[in-house]
């Protein structure tokens, strides 16, 4: 059974949310992998996650490189586990995988975004029937996480 959390972005956008919940997702030791439903929208996030503080970078690869398997943090649109990761973020409107056998399963979304939205509404539907401890966060006015359901 795993934890769904859905993220319901509304005062800042996905590049200034995620990088902070990879590391936070990485310091609690788990492997990452990050499905977007837009390829082409990978590299932009691969180069965020090298360059998104100075002090600082996320390590992570691209399910093409060499090495994809080895990653702590696997960027990819395909719907597989090939990192063996722990957690995996859906974002994009990226497609829910049929194995949902991770700790976490984060869907993240574009609350500005009607389809986006639509989206998120009827995952939640279907993942409310199945055997999964879903809970909803929705940013307030100041990018702090409520939880609403």
């Amino acid at each position: 059974m795993a934890e769904v959390l859905f993220y319901h972005l509304q005062a800042q956008p996905l590049d200034e949310v995620l990088p902070g919940l990879l590391e936070r997702s990485l310091g609690r030791g788990w492997r990452v992998a990050v499905q977007s439903g837009v390829g082409d929208k990978l590299s932009d996030l691969d180069t965020l996650l090298w360059s998104y503080r100075d002090d600082s970078f996320l390590p992570h690869g691209t399910s093409g490189d060499e090495f994809s398997d080895q990653q702590p943090i696997l960027l990819m649109v395909e719907p597989d586990n090939r990192n063996a990761a722990d957690v995996r973020f859906l974002i994009h409107d990226a497609a829910l995988p049929d194995d949902l056998s991770y700790e976490r399963v984060v869907l993240m979304f574009d609350g500005t975004d009607e389809i986006a939205v639509g989206n998120a509404r009827q995952h939640w539907k279907t993942l409310k029937t199945g055997d999964h401890d879903l809970t909803y966060w929705q940013q307030n006015d100041a990018g702090r996480w409520e939880k609403k359901a």
